[in-house]
């Protein structure tokens, strides 16, 4: 199943990501993919501050990871970007984070055959006049939640 916005705005944007991040319990991933500048950063930094209540959420460009803290569960931020093998995730506590929090991965293309295949993908497409945001899902737990996305 998939299901797919129109966001004329990084207002637009942001405020998918807190319905999108309403949804999200503990095992979930979230891939979001899109080139750069699409606002992949966007939708995550307000994804993470609607589950955390955490005002600054810098970008993990650097750190390759950050995480928080949830009412329900620990909440991880990874940014892919730079790495040069997929089994680099490792180092990065990736399979930890996967079974036991929720996971919201930019680039996750470059996690390889290690990303697990039932995901809450996130596409973000330039359009002449915003960006398109299709999610995708596979499994019926995902696709009952994904169906309350307004």
């Amino acid at each position: 199943m998939q299901k797919s916005f129109l966001s004329k705005s990084e207002q637009q944007t942001s405020d998918l990501a807190k319905k999108v991040a309403s949804i999200a319990k503990k095992g979930d991933v979230f891939a979001l993919y899109g080139t750069l500048g699409m606002g992949k950063s966007v939708f995550a930094r307000s994804f993470i501050q609607y589950l955390t209540g955490v005002d600054d959420v810098p970008s993990p460009t650097f750190t390759l990871v950050q995480d928080y803290q949830s009412d329900d569960f620990e909440m991880f931020h990874f940014d892919l970007y730079r790495l040069e093998h997929p089994d680099e995730v490792f180092e990065l506590g990736f399979e930890d984070a996967i079974f036991n929090g929720v996971c919201l991965i930019e680039w996750p293309e470059k996690a390889g055959n290690w990303l697990p295949k039932d995901v809450f993908k996130i596409d973000i497409t330039p359009l002449d006049d915003g960006r398109k945001i299709t999610i995708s899902v596979n499994s019926d737990d995902k696709k009952n939640r994904l169906e309350t996305v307004k």
